[in-house]
């Protein structure tokens, strides 16, 4: 039998990891929902399970800023044109704000040294929109194994859920990255080892 599967990337937290791990080596893009489900196949043969899993949709979860517009084309342009490819993006917004010192009681909106504005973290929005759409098509039936890459332990909960309902998330992350999720999942696997195969020609 074959199980419908779909892959989750958190495009930063991958992207970042990539990037560090990777020398910078461009990512095959293409490749990479092959080569997950591939791995992803091998859980279920250590576990003796002998079906194996068909991809149904590859969904990438961005956020971008107003100047990264070149990220943003090629996102949409690119990798949503690919086949099982579907890109979803956030804007992300940095919000400047003031530190509140507890011991004077006042606040601080700008670096005493260079007067430069502080800005809080961006709000992206792309963890909670992975957990909807893993929750929403668990529900809808549209989901028998999820790939979730990421290593945000965030994710733990809605995959303890989905997971009630015997379904089927392996989670695909880095070597001494996001252990808390991976032990959450029912199964996990290591990209580091992945990387020669998922190098794009220069």
């Amino acid at each position: 039998m074959r199980l419908g599967t779909r892959l989750f990337v958190d495009y930063w937290n991958f992207q970042l990891n990539w990037n560090e791990r990777s020398s910078r080596a461009n990512c095959d893009w293409k490749a990479l929902p092959r080569v997950l489900v591939q791995e992803a196949g091998k859980s279920l043969e250590v576990a003796g399970i002998s079906d194996s899993l068909a991809l149904d949709e590859t969904l990438v979860y961005a956020s971008v800023s107003s100047s990264e517009g070149n990220l943003s084309q090629w996102l949409t342009s690119f990798i949503d044109r690919q086949p099982s490819f579907r890109v979803k993006l956030r804007e992300r917004r940095v919000r400047t704000g003031g530190i509140w010192c507890n011991s004077c009681k006042t606040q601080t909106s700008a670096c005493p040294t260079c007067g430069t504005p502080f800005r809080r973290a961006p709000e992206k929005g792309v963890d909670a929109a992975i957990a909807t759409d893993l929750l929403s098509l668990a529900w809808e039936g549209a989901l028998q194994v999820a790939v979730l890459v990421s290593g945000d332990s965030d994710f733990v909960p809605a995959v303890e859920r989905i997971q009630e309902k015997g379904l089927k998330v392996v989670n695909a992350t880095w070597r001494n990255h996001g252990n808390e999720l991976a032990q959450a999942c029912w199964a996990s696997f290591q990209m580091d080892s992945l990387i020669p195969r998922l190098m794009r020609d220069q």
